[in-house]
């Protein structure tokens, strides 16, 4: 099949994270922006194929719209696996071809895909080939002593030949040899302006920018050059950058609300799944950077970090952590 762009917008997007974008946290996020588009963990074919569906895959409908990121090389079992995606509802599959940790390599997954062009090409088309839905490719500029631009370039047009047209490139190499999955995210130095070239010679296909993202003035600069952003970290340690993304990227007449609104507003979600027997922690955890750079954030932490983790925590626990919490500023838009 042909994947087209469609509808939800890659305009401004949160990257999958693993042990983070689980599926409590894009909840959460989603009370903040309805808009941003989320991303799961990243799922290996063997795990959607073969282990417990329903607990890693199931999500929450107020999580659209959402993308399933797969992480193989196989394009049978991708294929497969993003049949299964489809089935449970996603928005979109995309295939990690960034990550560099050992673990992936030896799977032969991840960013040690950018030496294998057309085996991408090959698994991108049989995905195509098995949903409806459309398949994206996230993957970094290069790997090792690449020539970054060479192997971008050489990358995203073979790959393009199978159908793709959204590439969501990390501005860095990944260095599969000598650093840590951690010094991964930091230590190769960005070079956004060759994101910004391919855009400019492949006007044709939508590409978004990632890696190092910090701010929504950032995001401005890159979105002048690129087709979307996508954040990270940032989005994670300080989610509330989200409330102003719906009226400043997706002409969204939705006004920011304050941390404390927020926290009122995901206490549903979290007395669901609480009377389900999801502990609070599992939940809170994602939480802990709302009142970053406000009166009582520490407080707000601290009572979270000491007492959510806790047998006997309730979501109660959350809302008396909220009211320690100075509203000085709550109701002030970030």
């Amino acid at each position: 099949m042909d994947l087209s762009l469609d509808k939800p917008s890659h305009r401004f997007s949160v990257a999958p994270m693993m042990d983070w974008t689980d599926r409590h946290e894009r909840a959460f996020l989603r009370v903040i922006s309805s808009r941003a588009f989320l991303y799961t963990e990243m799922m290996t074919t063997g795990a959607v194929k073969y282990g417990p569906k329903e607990r890693l895959l199931a999500f929450d409908p107020s999580e659209h719209p959402v993308g399933l990121q797969l992480g193989g090389s196989v394009p049978a079992d991708l294929a497969e696996a993003a049949g299964i995606g489809e089935d449970f509802g996603y928005d979109e599959i995309n295939l990690n071809v960034g990550c560099p940790s050992d673990r992936v390599q030896s799977g032969r997954f991840g960013a040690c895909l950018m030496a294998e062009p057309d085996l991408v090409a090959e698994a991108v088309a049989a995905m195509a080939d098995a949903v409806s839905i459309p398949v994206t490719v996230k993957c970094r500029i290069g790997i090792d002593d690449q020539d970054s631009e060479q192997s971008l370039y050489h990358f995203v047009d073979t790959v393009r030949q199978s159908g793709c047209r959204t590439f969501i490139v990390h501005a860095r190499k990944a260095w599969l040899e000598g650093l840590s999955p951690k010094q991964n995210r930091d230590v190769p130095p960005l070079d956004y302006d060759l994101v910004y070239r391919l855009k400019l010679d492949r006007p044709d296909l939508e590409i978004v920018i990632n890696g190092g993202i910090q701010t929504l003035e950032a995001c401005d600069e890159h979105l002048s050059h690129v087709d979307g952003v996508m954040l990270g970290r940032a989005a994670y340690q300080t989610p509330y950058l989200l409330a102003r993304v719906d009226q400043r990227y997706f002409e969204s007449n939705k006004t920011a609300t304050s941390p404390h609104d927020i926290v009122e507003h995901y206490m549903p979600y979290i007395e669901d799944q609480f009377a389900k027997g999801v502990p609070v922690y599992a939940m809170a955890r994602h939480m802990l950077g709302l009142f970053q750079g406000r009166p009582g954030a520490r407080a707000w932490r601290r009572h979270i970090s000491e007492y959510g983790h806790k047998k006997d925590a309730t979501p109660e626990t959350i809302r008396h952590a909220a009211s320690l919490v100075s509203r000085e500023r709550a109701a002030e838009v970030a």
